[in-house]
């Protein structure tokens, strides 16, 4: 009987002593649903901030990259209007060339023409002093009968006091009138404004031609070899100016 008691008491003293030290445990440690939950929450919190901060840099390259962007844009815009202006002083400088080589042309032309013209006139107007033996050399001042306005009795009376010769008989005169130089109408190139356009008067004598007369020349009076003399110095001097020719009536 008494080892019955004794068996029947101890345990419920180990069971209460079991209930003891749960409780005790239980108050010392948290429970462990609570450490269960806590670390899970700040895992989360520290991965959201970590996306957070990588999409704030995302997005000030991109602001970064947007404003260089902007600063080309201005540029090429700038570059665009230079351009457009330079292209417009271009076809202003274009035209102005298309005219000025109109102008040229036209120039041309007209050059041409009158370079024919001029020939043409040329060839005119000696061809009609060669048919002409009328006096074509006039003499502005002279009134109508009065000395002077017959042109051979002038020369006839001018020519000795200028020469300082006495001519016997006095001079007869062929024509009085211009004389071309042959060699200046060879080519037109030849032909230039500040050439001279040669003797001014042709007198023609009978010691160029002593055999039309049949009176003794020039050559065989002392007058006649003076003037010859003057005549061969005259041309000397200046082979474009002015021949005087004189014989004998």
């Amino acid at each position: 009987m008494p080892r019955r008691r004794t068996t029947s008491k101890q345990p419920g003293k180990l069971s209460r002593q079991l209930l003891f030290s749960e409780a005790l445990n239980h108050q010392r440690a948290p429970p462990t649903e609570e450490h269960s939950l806590t670390p899970p929450s700040s895992m989360a919190e520290s991965t959201q901030g970590a996306t957070m901060d990588c999409i704030l840099q995302e997005i000030s390259a991109v602001g970064r990259k947007l404003e260089g962007m902007d600063s080309a844009m201005v540029s090429l815009m700038a570059e665009t209007k230079s351009m457009q202006l330079d292209i417009a002083g271009f076809q202003k400088q274009v035209t102005g060339l298309e005219q000025r080589v109109t102008t040229v042309e036209t120039h041309i032309t007209s050059w041409v023409d009158r370079d024919q013209e001029l020939l043409y006139l040329r060839s005119k107007q000696i061809d009609l002093e060669d048919r002409s033996r009328r006096d074509n050399v006039r003499f502005l001042g002279f009134l109508e009968n009065i000395k002077g306005a017959d042109i051979h009795s002038y020369l006839r009376e001018t020519l000795p006091k200028l020469t300082g010769i006495i001519f016997y008989p006095p001079l007869e005169f062929q024509r009085v009138g211009l004389q071309y130089q042959t060699q200046s109408m060879d080519t037109a190139s030849s032909i230039r404004p500040q050439d001279p356009l040669g003797p001014l008067l042709s007198v023609a004598s009978s010691a160029s031609a002593p055999e039309d007369t049949g009176r003794p020349t020039a050559g065989s009076h002392p007058r006649g070899r003076d003037m010859e003399r003057l005549t061969k110095s005259y041309d000397d001097r200046d082979q474009r100016c002015r021949r005087w020719r004189c014989i004998r009536r």
